[in-house]
């Protein structure tokens, strides 16, 4: 434990000595940091999809250094500091763990997590839904939001009962798509994504990870169509759909 404090102390020191000596560093603010923040934080989940366990503790330490940053800026104008922050949150996990710190009993994640909400509830919050950040991307904020509407009661059964639903939004879409009015359309669309985030929690699929996921893959297969065609000679541009998708379906076989 030592050991690690030390090496925690090294990191705040040197986060303190490129701030004061590095031109760059120097003139960062809590805002300019803000795309950093979420680059790392995508780079980290790249890495867990991949399961590069080596990249992913380099870039666990590149999210580590833009905490660091960011508490070493509210340090300087004297808002908080390192130090503050370890204890919120050290403070936070005491506070709504008290099956493992106190005497209540919780013998299931459902259970835990039923707690969790309402210790937060009595913290303050007034909603379930609080907590949830609007800059989320649409597809996870819609999965966090309606798994906080559970926790309560509010919602389907079973998983059938959340596929009707989406069943039910698919029709209503195409209802609008024989009318051709495209701002029903992007309503009964969004009410269709919505279902379907509704549906995957019944089976714990988180769907801003499944779509990112499918995106890689989508990738990984154009790319193949387009080294393919290249190799021959030809651009996709110059090429048939029935070429391109002979293709895809080789580069499915593959495993792509």
């Amino acid at each position: 434990m030592e050991k690690l404090i030390s090496k925690f102390s090294r990191l705040a020191e040197i986060m303190h000595e490129i701030r004061q000596n590095c031109p760059w560093d120097k003139i960062q603010t809590h805002d300019s940091l803000r795309q950093y923040l979420l680059e790392e934080t995508y780079e980290v989940l790249e890495a867990l999809d991949d399961r590069n366990y080596s990249e992913l503790k380099i870039e666990l330490g590149d999210l580590l250094l833009q905490v660091f940053f960011h508490a070493e800026l509210a340090r300087e104008k004297g808002l908080f500091d390192l130090g503050d922050i370890l204890f919120e949150i050290s403070d936070k996990l005491v506070r709504r763990h008290p099956h493992v710190f106190g005497n209540e009993e919780a013998n299931s994640p459902e259970k835990v997590r039923a707690n969790w909400e309402q210790i937060k509830l009595k913290e303050g919050r007034k909603s379930v839904l609080e907590g949830v950040p609007k800059e989320l991307p649409s597809l996870l904020r819609a999965y966090r939001l309606t798994s906080k509407a559970s926790k309560v009661g509010f919602d389907w059964n079973s998983p059938e009962g959340a596929f009707e639903k989406l069943e039910e939004e698919i029709h209503e879409l195409k209802d609008e798509m024989k009318v051709g009015n495209k701002e029903k359309m992007e309503e009964e669309l969004g009410d269709m994504l919505f279902a379907l985030v509704n549906f995957s929690r019944f089976y714990d699929i988180n769907p801003e990870d499944a779509l990112r996921k499918t995106t890689a893959k989508f990738i990984r297969r154009f790319t193949h169509v387009e080294e393919t065609l290249q190799k021959n000679g030809k651009l996709p541009q110059d090429s048939t759909l029935e070429e391109m998708d002979k293709i895809w379906d080789e580069a499915k076989r593959l495993g792509l």
